[in-house]
């Protein structure tokens, strides 16, 4: 008898440790917010808002560790003296482009284009400036679509945070002055759930698949435990957008964690769709805001486009390794 409540307790002891394990490893240890990441050459390379200084860069080959560069100059992709802006360095996204990479961000909530040699940077400016628009603007996406017209997805801030789309120039040098249209404002339910008289829709990310266009966004307050991510179609780049009445796709609800959303869609070396994204610190605090990846799928449905879905069970806090 007292053999096999030793060997009971020395299984609950070998239970507790493999939980204990897996609780840690489930941890976030990056804290990223608005985070992006790019795919190239076998490396991804991960961004998003994280200090005055500029953004910090992580590298990663398989998604499960990541590693800042030893070098601690080369942990900035951007440093602040380097490009325009001189605090609020939110947001960032990084595509290539004829032979070169950009860095599209937001600094004094303006919105500026830097560019580099290396998808780890330095990502620079030869002239200090931010794109042309009206007040403030944050939050740019780059959309590159398959007839060679590039668009500016973006956030302006007036009468809540509202999304707007703008033809880019081929060079990336400005906007088309007079394409500017608005997208998505947050309207209501699941997208302002305090009542907020400032509604907040924000982070855009474009994608097409067949002949739709999927513009993934977040409402609410980023404070807000009920920051979530939906989605709206359309058959143009330009819109009119179509709101996904099962929105949204990520939230507290699916995933288990407050305050998800705000990231940018990639996809992986298997051609798995992922979307990269920050949560709240933990259940009472919100920043530093943790970075993690979640699946996306789409789904065939006999009428209209196919649904975009998330899944919920692929959630998984991003790993820093040692820096190298």
């Amino acid at each position: 008898m007292a053999r096999s409540t030793t060997i009971f307790r020395a299984a609950l002891i070998v239970a507790g440790l493999i939980s204990g394990i897996k609780s840690a490893a489930q941890q976030p240890t990056i804290f990223l917010a608005d985070p992006t990441i790019f795919a190239d050459k076998g490396m991804y390379y991960l961004y998003g808002t994280s200090s005055n200084r500029g953004f910090l860069v992580y590298e990663s080959t398989d998604l499960k560790t990541w590693h800042q560069p030893q070098d601690s100059t080369r942990r900035l992709a951007l440093q602040r003296g380097q490009s325009f802006g001189s605090k609020g360095f939110w947001a960032p996204q990084v595509v290539q482009y004829k032979g070169s990479y950009y860095m599209a961000y937001t600094a004094d909530e303006q919105i500026a284009i830097a560019k580099a040699s290396s998808p780890a940077g330095p990502f620079k400016q030869d002239q200090f400036g931010p794109l042309s628009g009206t007040g403030k603007q944050i939050d740019p996406f780059l959309f590159f679509d398959e007839d060679g017209k590039i668009y500016l997805y973006h956030v302006k801030l007036q009468e809540g945070n509202r999304i707007f789309v703008t033809e880019m120039k081929p060079d990336l040098s400005d906007v088309v002055t007079g394409t500017e249209k608005e997208c998505i404002t947050s309207t209501g339910g699941w997208e302002n759930t305090a009542g907020a008289t400032w509604p907040v829709a924000e982070g855009p990310t474009v994608l097409k698949h067949k002949k739709t266009y999927y513009l993934l966004y977040s409402a609410n307050d980023f404070r807000n435990k009920d920051y979530a991510v939906g989605y709206a179609t359309s058959s143009s780049p330009l819109g009119p957008w179509k709101k996904y009445a099962g929105s949204p796709i990520i939230s507290r609800h699916t995933v288990e964690q407050n305050g998800t959303g705000h990231g940018d869609v990639f996809t992986d070396k298997k051609g798995q769709l992922k979307y990269v994204l920050h949560s709240h610190r933990s259940e009472d605090r919100v920043s530093p805001r943790a970075t993690a990846v979640i699946g996306l799928h789409f789904k065939s449905v006999k009428d209209g486009p196919d649904l975009l879905e998330a899944d919920a069970g692929s959630f998984e806090w991003l790993q820093a390794g040692e820096v190298r």
